[in-house]
């Protein structure tokens, strides 16, 4: 079994008040080194078999077709990963 990352991020000219909002907070919760956040999305489709070629060209067709709003977002990433439970997992349970 395969998984594919493709990560979603709104048009840098799009206004982001989520990631506006973060940002704001950042400081206030000790972490001043940030100084823009930009609020995106990530899917994670899971394959049954290997991430081949064709399941990566599949993922970037369905990203930009389904998964984002060509209009308003772009399709910053489309990866296959080893195991996806495991991304991000540094600072988890803080």
């Amino acid at each position: 079994m395969g998984r594919v990352v493709v990560d979603v991020m709104p048009k840098p000219e799009i206004l982001d008040p989520q990631g506006k909002a973060v940002a704001g907070a950042l400081p206030r919760l000790g972490f001043a080194q940030f100084i823009s956040v930009r609020q995106g999305k990530r899917f994670e489709l899971e394959v049954d078999g290997d991430v081949t070629p064709e399941v990566l060209a599949a993922a970037l067709d369905a990203a930009e077709t389904v998964l984002s709003n060509p209009v308003i977002e772009d399709v910053v990433r489309v990866a296959a990963v080893a195991d996806a439970a495991t991304i991000g997992s540094t600072g988890a349970g803080r």
